[in-house]
């Protein structure tokens, strides 16, 4: 179980997507769930993304201000989720 850092709601971890800070300080977004680094997860949901933004639940998580272009890729992934 994992909680959401939008909605605060804890949910199974293969429901969520995850978006993790590598050692090199990349933020990617890791939809195997495997991957090296800190993670912190999301509900597909775009109600949840823009929690998150708002609560600044991203940046409390990884200690440090979240790139926009982080934010507009989960934007976009997911718009594809809830298109599926």
């Amino acid at each position: 179980m994992r909680k959401c850092v939008g909605c605060q709601e804890m949910k199974n971890k293969k429901e969520m997507i995850r978006v993790i800070r590598t050692s090199e300080g990349e933020f990617l977004l890791d939809a195997t769930g495997r991957k090296n680094g800190r993670g912190a997860y999301l509900c597909p949901d775009s109600n949840c993304l823009a929690k998150a933004v708002k609560n600044k639940g991203l940046e409390r998580s990884f200690k440090q201000a979240i790139p926009k272009e982080v934010y507009e890729a989960l934007e976009k992934e997911m718009e594809v989720l809830e298109s599926e």
